[in-house]
């Protein structure tokens, strides 16, 4: 095995809790009223265009919201939109909460050296505010779908992401939940994917996830990691 030098992550169930979609659904919910859409329509609109939000199919997030919302039927206006993404931001803000090991990990990998990178199935949601995050002077490079026009397992995406670090793929650790089928898309271009599983894990299900066929690598807290790592190098000894 090559010798580890850099983590790549995902986002959401990795760094974050695995969220159920009641979660994702709040966050829709409060935008409807400014764009005068009964908020189940419009959390329907969104779900129905999961896939172009994720590939920034629409463009920017105001752009996105304009073009969901004539599609559910509505004519905003700038305003109405500019107060509906407003809310979004706000919503997405309150709704962050990372995993109680997210920090500590990330600073024991920094302070051994390792660069990090994130890989993330986003809209411009996260990508927006990426800077403003609590977690984000860790990272050395992102990757964000919204911004690459593809979504995982696309391999452009993780090969991206060892580009921007300066390794090569077999240098790299990726850590995910599975969501996406990352777990493929991850090992297919020579990187070593963990399976991050806790409690959380079970009782939330993501699109793509391996769920039990999964035989690789695993984990069920970040904290885990530097100590697989640790495994790995003596393995490779």
């Amino acid at each position: 095995m090559a010798e580890l030098s850099a983590v790549v992550f995902d986002m959401y169930g990795t760094l974050t809790p695995s969220w159920p979609k009641s979660v994702w659904d709040e966050q829709k919910r409060v935008c409807a009223a400014p764009l005068a859409v009964p908020e189940n329509e419009w959390i329907a609109a969104l779900d129905a265009s999961w896939h172009e939000r994720l590939t920034g199919g629409f463009g920017s997030l105001t752009e996105t919201f304009r073009a969901v919302a004539i599609r559910a039927g509505a004519s905003p206006t700038d305003a109405q939109v500019a107060e509906a993404v407003e809310l979004r931001y706000a919503a997405y803000r309150r709704a962050q909460e990372l995993r109680p090991d997210t920090i500590d990990t990330l600073r024991a990998l920094r302070n051994d050296g390792f660069k990090i990178g994130l890989v993330s199935d986003c809209t411009h949601d996260l990508a927006d505010q990426w800077d403003d995050l609590e977690l984000a002077e860790f990272f050395d490079a992102t990757v964000f779908s919204c911004h690459e026009g593809a979504r995982k397992p696309d391999p452009r995406l993780f090969l991206a992401a060892a580009e921007r670090l300066s390794v090569p793929p077999e240098f790299c650790l990726y850590v995910g939940d599975g969501g996406g089928d990352e777990m493929a898309g991850s090992g297919a271009v020579g990187m070593h994917p963990v399976l991050l599983a806790g409690e959380d894990w079970s009782a939330n299900h993501a699109p793509g996830r391996p769920e039990a066929a999964w035989t690789g690598l695993r984990a069920e807290t970040l904290s885990q990691i530097p100590a697989i790592i640790a495994e790995l190098r003596a393995a490779a000894a």
